[in-house]
């Protein structure tokens, strides 16, 4: 009898730490690995620094549509690029135009 009586005794004495110990490991395991872990918070900086360029990239796309703009606007109509424009929409040139070629990145237009 005794040893059934020491061994209740031992598993009571083992079954609260037992508890907090597998709770430690549940709470531990979703802090890295849950919705709202580290995993996951390390997935959404990278997604917000993509979001970051793709907006850089928007707003100087966005820039260089508003110089463009600004350019055909009625109140300060710009007549060099006015004729320029004209020219390229109906692939016309001067005969004693000169044509200087932009690379496609540093387009003025």
């Amino acid at each position: 009898m005794s040893l059934g009586r020491e061994l209740k005794r031992r598993v009571r004495e083992a079954a609260l730490p037992m508890v907090f110990v597998g709770l430690s490991f549940y709470f531990g395991w979703h802090v890295v690995h849950g919705d709202r872990g580290l995993i996951a918070y390390e997935r959404r900086m990278e997604e917000i620094r993509q979001a970051r360029v793709e907006l850089a990239q928007a707003e100087a796309e966005r820039d260089a549509l508003e110089r463009r703009v600004n350019g055909l606007r009625a109140n300060r109509l710009d007549r060099d690029q006015l004729d320029e424009r004209a020219r390229a929409r109906l692939n016309l040139v001067g005969h004693d135009d000169i044509v200087i070629p932009y690379e496609a990145g540093r387009r003025l237009y």
